[in-house]
């Protein structure tokens, strides 16, 4: 039997698709869920993060933690409720399993988690590497204090590894599909000025980076996960109007009405985020899809 992989967050985009990948090369997941659910392959223990509680079984025969779970950035209005489960959802549920570490017999040695670009938020045009401070804007507060959480394993003897993830691009979910929608319509357009930096990278590259952290002992700290080519907002645009060969005509939408209607949140959409992926090529990472139309056309075919 391989390694046995514990994945919280695993029913999410990413979860689904690294639990596939690793169940194919051999490994054992297991999922932490909210509820239980009936899977051949994947074990799957309870537990409830507001009320402390966990299967104290979930770490049984654990060799490696992947860390994902997380309220959606973008899923409701910025209210200082909704910023309080954005955060905690990511601090609090990995402290429940570093509490189960420090009370049972275990054999745990890495923890892989997500964190996010939102580290450095809105940065304009400034070319970001991992040294780069953070931002002091909710976003950049909410990853301090996801990563300083997770950087508790390291008093634990754990390997950490931390990927401040861009914007993934996947077929089914996230972004992408929001984008596209307008688009397919003939009723895409930029956001804002359009000159905000994207750092995107597509699904299949955001599996193979977790692999190699997973996998490698010398992957250890934190990680820019993007492409080496970010694109801006109406680049980006432009490149999915191409893909489905469709006219933009329309007005970028003012940065005021994206502020109106989504109030702090627009900083989701409005930001500048543009990272450096030197460190990770360093350790000899390959991406499949590097630039933006070689990634639509893999992900729409």
């Amino acid at each position: 039997m391989g390694k046995k992989v514990l994945i919280t967050g695993g029913s999410g985009t990413v979860g689904k698709h690294l639990s596939n990948i690793l169940l194919k090369k051999g490994y054992q997941v297991a999922h932490l869920s909210r509820s239980s659910r009936k899977d051949a392959q994947i074990e799957t223990f309870v537990w409830d993060v507001d009320k402390a509680i966990i299967d104290e079984n979930c770490i049984n025969g654990v060799d490696i933690i992947v860390h994902l779970a997380g309220a959606g950035i973008a899923d409701g209005r910025w209210t200082e409720d909704r910023k309080k489960v954005i955060v905690e959802s990511r601090t609090k549920s990995i402290e429940l399993i570093y509490k189960l570490l420090k009370q049972k017999t275990h054999q745990v040695k890495t923890v892989v988690s997500a964190s996010a670009s939102g580290y450095y938020s809105d940065r304009g045009n400034q070319l970001l590497s991992e040294t780069a401070p953070p931002h002091t804007d909710f976003l950049g507060q909410c990853c301090i204090e996801w990563e300083t959480a997770v950087d508790e394993g390291k008093k634990l003897g754990l390997r950490v590894v931390k990927f401040r993830t861009g914007v993934i691009l996947d077929k089914d979910s996230g972004a992408l599909p929001k984008m596209a929608a307008p688009v397919k319509l003939g009723l895409g357009a930029p956001l804002g000025k359009g000159n905000q930096w994207i750092s995107w990278i597509h699904i299949d590259d955001v599996v193979e980076m977790y692999l190699k952290g997973i996998e490698n002992e010398e992957w250890n700290g934190a990680y820019n996960m993007s492409t080496p080519y970010p694109i801006t907002n109406k680049s980006l645009t432009q490149a999915i109007a191409k893909q489905f060969n469709k006219p933009l005509w329309l007005p970028n939408v003012p940065s005021l009405v994206l502020k109106l209607m989504f109030g702090e949140m627009s900083a989701v959409v409005l930001g500048s985020t543009k990272m450096d992926t030197k460190k990770v090529e360093d350790l000899g990472f390959r991406f499949k899809f590097p630039e933006i139309k070689g990634a639509l056309q893999q992900i729409y075919g």
